[in-house]
């Protein structure tokens, strides 16, 4: 078999969903991708990536995070709740390696891998999964209020929200649930 043969048979048959992304938007995906998500792959091939996220303010506030992070490192990891096709949520961790370093969305490659199994949505605000998902990363509240440009103190009333909806009775507890860890 040729080598761009052996490249292009991994990227179709890899076990997590891929994509190859201009400026955000896909250029190409492969079959784990489409069933994740429940499109096709002409539904999603030319497409925005915002269509795979909750709310469109979600896809504009994760892209500003990720553009800062993939300027200092190259890469971007996180876990989040994306959006099926169908609707339906789910908790998705994503990597994202950027092709062209002096301009990260140029052109990247991304990786999707449903982790809801070991996570269940649990129905969550915008604000409430912005400080899931910091929580998750080990952030303070301070640091929290600060990334999102509010008090500290709202960020405790959201963390309180999560406590009571994740039924944890500290934040260790909430913080294991969030990220599925066992307890």
């Amino acid at each position: 078999m040729h080598r761009d043969d052996e490249a292009s048979t991994a990227f179709e048959f890899a076990p997590i969903g891929l994509v190859l992304s201009h400026r955000r938007v896909v250029v190409r995906c492969n079959a784990q991708m489409c069933q994740m998500f429940g499109y096709t792959r002409a539904e999603l091939e030319g497409q925005s990536l915002s269509r795979l996220y909750p709310t469109h303010e979600e896809f504009d506030r994760i892209g500003a995070i990720g553009l800062e992070r993939m300027r200092r490192e190259n890469f971007y990891v996180d876990e989040r709740i994306m959006k099926r096709h169908d609707e339906t949520q789910f908790w998705c961790r994503v990597r994202g390696q950027s092709l062209t370093p002096e301009n990260p969305f140029e052109q990247a490659i991304w990786s999707f891998a449903d982790i809801s199994a070991a996570r269940p949505i649990v129905n969550l605000t915008r604000r409430e999964r912005q400080i899931a998902m910091h929580m998750a990363e080990g952030l303070t509240s301070k640091e929290i209020a600060r990334l999102l440009g509010i008090s500290h103190r709202t960020v405790e009333a959201h963390r309180a929200r999560l406590h009571a909806k994740l039924d944890a009775r500290n934040t260790a507890e909430c913080i294991a649930r969030i990220t599925g860890l066992p307890q």
